[in-house]
């Protein structure tokens, strides 16, 4: 994994800090986006996952506030360039790692300025679960949808100040993120959505009060979702029901798109899992920056 210069603005984004305080914000925000891969992701592919090199980009991990909060994120982005497009990455139920931290750099390679929050920082940190079903327990089932939103739309507002164009913006996310990709879609002010293979059904309960099935009719902006036929998690059935409501639903979700890749499981693009499926993998990569151009966002 490449770190390179990963904190190499931080004190430039906070002017007036101590040497002493700065290393208690990097010492936060290590804490809050984790190191490595999340221990919960185990088992991990034996051979080495995608490393992307930060040359000639500004990348590495920021903060910004949201209702008194510092939220922890990691950016990339061309190095000096201004007025950029952007994108919000949003990241799996194992929080900010470095598969999203390269994801972002991907991006930044592609002329984006790509904005990974820790979406979980309130409520605690990902990377400190071993197992799976502790994490969703304790952890990602007690973030609230309006929270992310809000998050989100701090993420934003920042990339402004920062180099980012905010009116050219998307959104993608990987399986939790998928499922954030759709809302944020029908929440937020952006011109395009991806969604990786993210949950389009579910309970209604007070802090996930709506799935993308009953916002596709409200969608503000087209969304390409990825998935894989094979994904035991995400019935076909669940994907249909979607395509019919995206075709029933407002301009923005008549023009979304859906595709499926034969024999792929989930978490399909996540090059560190053995859920990993190459072809399918850089198809969507390519179908996702085809997609953000083809509406604006580059």
């Amino acid at each position: 994994m490449v770190y390179e210069d990963i904190h190499a603005d931080i004190h430039a984004l906070l002017p007036g800090r101590s040497t002493e305080a700065g290393a208690r914000r990097r010492t936060v925000l290590h804490t809050a986006l984790g190191l490595g891969y999340a221990a919960a992701a185990a088992p991990l592919m034996a051979q080495t996952a995608i490393a992307t090199p930060a040359d000639g980009l500004t990348a590495g991990e920021i903060s910004y506030t949201v209702d008194g909060f510092q939220v922890p994120a990691y950016r990339a982005a061309p190095a000096g360039k201004s007025g950029l497009p952007v994108v919000l990455v949003v990241h799996e139920i194992f929080g900010v790692h470095a598969y999203i931290a390269d994801t972002c750099r991907r991006l930044a390679h592609a002329g984006y300025l790509a904005i990974a929050p820790e979406l979980y920082a309130r409520q605690g940190n990902p990377a400190s679960y071993g197992e799976m079903a502790k994490l969703m327990s304790e952890l990602v089932s007690k973030v609230p949808d309006g929270q992310v939103m809000a998050d989100l739309d701090g993420a934003l507002a920042w990339t402004a100040d920062h180099g980012g164009d905010p009116a050219r913006a998307a959104i993608t996310g990987f399986c939790w993120g998928g499922r954030i990709a759709w809302l944020y879609a029908a929440h937020g002010p952006v011109k395009a959505g991806v969604a990786w293979y993210g949950r389009l059904e579910g309970a209604a309960t007070p802090l996930t009060p709506k799935h993308p099935l009953e916002l596709a009719p409200i969608l503000r902006a087209p969304v390409l979702g990825l998935y894989g036929e094979a994904d035991t998690g995400i019935p076909q059935e669940s994907v249909e029901r979607m395509r019919v409501a995206l075709a029933a639903g407002s301009k923005a979700a008549k023009a979304s798109r859906i595709v499926t890749y034969p024999d792929v499981p989930h978490a399909f693009h996540a090059d560190y899992r053995a859920s990993y499926r190459q072809a399918a993998a850089q198809d969507g990569w390519a179908r996702m920056l085809a997609w953000l151009h083809d509406h604006g966002v580059r």
